[in-house]
């Protein structure tokens, strides 16, 4: 290849020399006095520039192979062939387990794929290779990217915990469908919450790492940083407002593992990695078809809730069709492809309450409109009077009466907690082509669609006067929120060599964008002008991030030493579009223009009334006098779009944010024995400032099968741009002196807001962490391993929301600043500590003749901790410095955090392989867990509750129907395990306490798998 090399350079220096003269030519020499030196200089540069791959040239050649089982002899497609050393030079084997790069004779082979052990391989003199891989069905020595930059090391070598989760291998045994839900019952550190209500936050499911909050975990896709989605979670498990990425929008069928690192990796992959990063690793193989069409639903049988609930039909109806195929790009080049599409009926867990339905005035028809003419709303009571019926009379001023009159039953108006409706389509590609042996370009990405529809709101009670109309919603109505999701991202990139080192340049583009609605509801101040149907407003961000990685192995450095350093700079972008004009306004449908000075009276003389039928009257008790012209409201009746108003212009955004970063990360091998790895980073936010922080990791192996390993980290999070701009006025539920939930209009208002600066909160600062983790992995025998890992997450000035504050409760004219209804913000509330211990065990035993049998046990003990709640002084006069402090950050709040998660999560599992069957046996035990209440009896006792431990039980049985189809049927919950029921004062929109398992109850299905 050199010699090749050398006569190309000759041909090219003769070309230039001897080429006759052309007019081009003689122009040329016009203007360049000398075309031979130029022509020697031109080739000189050319000659600098490739000098440094001259030596690889000349020794690399082209080396073939093939791979194949260890017993039967099979060829294995997809089989990862890497260059130790240098993680940009390898391949993947075809169908029939071949595969071709280029080597040199002192290069060595790492061959791995998932379920087989792998092996190193030198190359030698050797042009052709012949490689069997042993069975190994164990997923801990599988290769890992994540937490290192080595190529080569296997999970039970890093220095922190990595947990590799083969997507493609288990997907066909779980009832789960999605990848968030698939990894929350595999790995036990990692938790996807489902919110069953709550108005948006049941529009997306978090994602946690350790117990932590949903913004400190960083999500990647092939080693790339994922974008969020635009929705900022205002309700989750931890009780901490968070961005979350979306993983729904990423099919499963795309994926061929996840790599879960537990340890705080902010110094090397940048802030948001406080709790861990989850890297998914998308498919590559080529010449091969799998689809999968899943259906099944929930049993819905009430639970033991009795008459507060009622057994329906089955429900939650689901059905996913995923498919995933590779095509080759000549003989160099793969373009994989993957497509989902989704289609989930909601699931209704109703709570049949007895809050007052119809109030007197509405029985009796004693309400009025604006100008004082009699509403009638209670026709049937005006049919049984004319007709003289006594009894029928007397039954319908009553709410059983009239109920029974109407056709309707108490559990018509219940509040309906559930899963939302999902329509979901979604694709994804993956796609790399080999230009030569050095240099590769690659891209991948995807777009998805998700419509979601869910029962996120209370029913509206005709009781409730300031939200009702009759015209519009004679017995109340019950509003549910839609979304309509848009994502997309696309990653593009190039890996080469310079010099010595691997270089990756890359630039990924993501987009996240809601349109938000609303259906079935109404604004009651337009009055029956009003739009039952409503567009919201949109929520849109987008993230674009430019990286430059630098790496080289120095394998003659002591055991060896693998250097890289790298930038990256991102721009970020949050913007709130308003919604149409009904959804967030006040209308005039109670507000009454003075036709004539006088007295505020109807036609019947007497005062008008308010929109809860009491008259308006002056301090005597007498009507109120008024002029011609004057405009007053007579029924202060409900603005904006009942349960979750519209965005409009004072809630508008279009917020950019700026980071540069550029990071330094080593891993020596002092000896075979002794790793040491470390990690430093410095990031500049455009409107947070400068930061550098680092990371320190060592691993030692005390034995052949006994290692022990240690990290030290310190993290920064500045606040996401939703934290910092998102504004909204939604519709609280407080419960009343008889526990009834009353509703009341809450506005959140950003920290730069005139609401904030009167009150005295401060702008929000950025979070900064520090990280400490110990552990051991173990390996008795093979086919059997343990890994033991206890760590301590520090974080100060950790973001939560504050309670309410009205304008009485502040004084000092507060009520011209954020007028009627209470106020809330985003603030520093606490330093936090989050503590553990995670255990993971799996052992295989081959029982010979297509049999074998796999145990795995993992667990998580955790404990979180407010260890300083942060209380600024504000500008408060009517609340004493103890309402003060419970305001900032509530007992109820930090309960969440502190109780409201189980603290122990265990996942046991038995997976039985013979033949043409298979068997998966998994148990999930959920921990004890307190919800704190901000109420109180008149004693002074709060309503407190402790929730007993649960477990669940998962089944899959699977048969192989023929080579390339296999039928699997199970269950999740099989034994229909229920949660216990909220206390009785507690029950607001839920009736079963949504922090273990969830209240959904068993769920069925089946599955057909197709291989080709």
């Amino acid at each position: 290849m050199a010699v090749c090399f050398w006569a190309i350079c000759m041909l090219y220096l003769y070309a230039l020399l001897s080429t006759p003269y052309t007019h081009t030519r003689l122009m040329m020499k016009r203007l360049q006095p000398d075309r031979t030196v130029i022509s020697v200089f031109i080739l000189l540069v050319v000659l600098l520039l490739l000098l440094p791959i001259i030596p690889s040239l000349a020794q690399a050649r082209r080396i073939t192979g093939k791979v194949v089982t260890g017993t039967q002899a099979e060829p294995l497609q997809g089989v990862n062939v890497l260059i130790k050393g240098n993680s940009r030079k390898g391949a993947i084997t075809n169908n029939l387990g071949e595969f071709s790069l280029e080597a040199s004779p002192t290069d060595v082979l790492i061959v791995s794929f998932i379920g087989f052990k792998s092996k190193e391989v030198p190359v030698g003199s050797s042009t052709t290779l012949s490689v069997s891989l042993d069975d190994e069905v164990s997923l801990f020595n599988e290769l890992v990217v994540t937490g290192t930059r080595n190529v080569g090391r296997t999970t039970l070598e890093t220095p922190v915990p990595v947990d590799v989760i083969s997507i493609k291998d288990i997907m066909g045994n779980l009832p789960q469908i999605d990848l968030a839900q698939m990894l929350a019952y595999v790995a036990p550190s990692f938790n996807a919450v489902r919110s069953q209500g709550g108005d948006l936050d049941s529009h997306v499911d978090p994602v946690q790492l350790r117990n932590m909050a949903p913004n400190q975990i960083l999500v990647l896709i092939n080693g790339k940083r994922r974008h969020t989605s635009a929705l900022l979670i205002t309700g989750t498990a931890v009780g901490s407002p968070s961005t979350s990425v979306d993983l729904m929008t990423i099919p499963a069928a795309a994926i061929d593992r996840v790599e879960i690192l537990r340890d705080g990796a902010a110094a090397q992959y940048g802030s948001d990695a406080v709790a861990g990063v989850v890297n998914i690793i998308l498919k590559k193989g080529t010449n091969k078809l799998t689809a999968n069409l899943t259906g099944g639903g929930y049993q819905n049988s009430g639970g033991s809730a009795g008459d507060l609930t009622k057994a329906g039909k089955p429900d939650g109806f689901n059905y996913q069709f995923d498919a995933n195929y590779g095509f080759k790009i000549g003989d160099r080049g793969f373009f994989n492809v993957s497509g989902q599409v989704t289609q989930r009926r909601p699931t209704l867990r109703p709570f049949v309450n007895d809050w007052e339905i119809y109030d007197k005035t509405y029985l009796s028809n004693l309400r009025t409109d604006k100008s004082g003419k009699p509403v009638i709303t209670n026709p049937e009571l005006i049919n049984a009077q004319a007709a003289g019926n006594a009894p029928l009379t007397a039954a319908l001023q009553t709410e059983d009466g009239l109920l029974t009159a109407r056709g309707l039953s108490r559990s018509d108006f219940a509040v309906y907690a559930g899963m939302p409706g999902i329509t979901m389509g979604s694709t994804f590609y993956n796609a790399g082509y080999e230009i030569n042996p050095t240099t590769t370009i690659y891209s991948f990405g995807g777009a998805s669609y998700k419509y979601l529809r869910g029962y996120s709101c209370y029913y509206r009670r005709p009781s409730q006067t300031d939200r009702f109309n009759f015209l519009l919603y004679p017995n109340g109505f019950r509003p549910q929120m839609t979304s309509n999701t848009s994502d997309i991202s696309n990653t593009i990139g190039i890996r080469s060599r310079v010099g010595e080192f691997s270089v990756d340049f890359s630039n990924t583009y993501g987009s996240n964008s809601m349109r938000l609605g609303m259906v079935n509801t109404m604004n009651a101040s337009y009055g029956s002008n009003s739009p039952v149907n409503m567009y919201l407003g949109t929520h849109e961000f987008t993230q674009n991030s430019t990286n430059l990685d630098f790496s080289r192995y120095f394998k003659d450095i002591m055991s060896g030493l693998n250097i890289a350093f790298g930038a990256e700079m991102r721009v970020e972008n949050y913007k709130i579009m308003r919604g149409q004009d009904e959804s967030y306004t006040y209308g005039d449908a109670g507000t009454l223009t003075v036709a004539q000075s006088g007295l505020l009276v109807g036609p019947d003389g007497k005062p008008l009334q308010d929109a809860s039928s009491q008259p308006i009257v002056d301090a005597k008790g007498n009507p109120v006098q008024v002029t011609a012209g004057q405009q007053v409201v007579v029924k202060s009746l409900s603005s904006n779009c009942q349960c979750f108003a519209g965005f409009g212009p004072k809630n508008e955004r279009n917020e950019y944010r700026t980071t540069m970063a550029a990071y330094l990360d080593a891993e020596l091998e002092l000896t075979r024995k002794f790793l040491v790895a470390g990690a430093v980073r410095f990031e500049n936010y455009s409107d947070f400032g400068g930061v550098s922080i680092g990371k320190l990791a060592a691993r030692y192996l005390l034995t052949k099968t006994l290692t022990i390993r240690g990290s030290i980290a310190t993290g920064f999070r500045a606040p996401s741009l939703q934290e910092l701009n998102y504004t909204h006025t939604a519709t609280a539920f407080v419960p009343d002196a008889n526990g009834i939930p009353q509703p009341l209009d809450v506005t959140t208002y950003p920290t730069n807001s005139t609401a904030a600066r009167v009150l005295g909160i401060r702008g929000l600062q950025q979070e900064n962490s520090r990280t400490y983790g110990l552990g051991l992995t173990y390996q008795p025998l093979p086919g059997f391993e343990v890994t033991l890992d206890a760590y301590q997450i520090d974080v100060d000035n950790r973001i939560f929301r504050t309670s309410y504050f009205n304008a009485s409760e502040v004084g000092n004219n507060y009520n011209e600043v954020i007028g009627g209804g209470e106020a809330q913000f985003f603030v520093n509330g606490a330093n936090v500590r989050s503590r553990g211990l995670e255990a993971v065990g799996n052992y295989t035993h081959n029982m010979g003749r297509n049999r074998s049998l796999t145990f795995s046990l993992a667990t998580i003990f955790s404990k979180n901790t407010i260890l300083t709640r942060k209380t600024l002084n504000l500008n408060v006069a009517n609340l004493t410095p103890d309402q003060v402090v419970e305001k900032y950050l509530s007992r109820d709040v930090i309960g969440q955090f502190e109780t409201g998660t189980p603290r122990t999560k265990l996942i046991g599992s038995v997976m039985y392989h013979v033949n043409k069957f298979d068997l998966m046996l998994r148990g999930t035990y959920f921990g004890s867990v307190t919800e704190r209440s901000i109420s109180t009896d008149d004693k002074g006792n709060y309503y407190d509750q402790s929730f007993a431990p649960q477990t669940v039980f998962d089944l899959s049985v699977g048969y192989a129907l023929s080579n390339s189809l296999k039928l699997s049927i199970g269950g999740s919950n099989i034994l229909d395990q229920y949660p216990e029921m909220l206390r009785s004062e507690n029950r607001g929109f839920y009736l079963y306490s949504n922090n273990q398992q969830g209240s959904n109850g068993a769920y069925y299905y089946g599955r057909l798998t197709l291989n080709l």
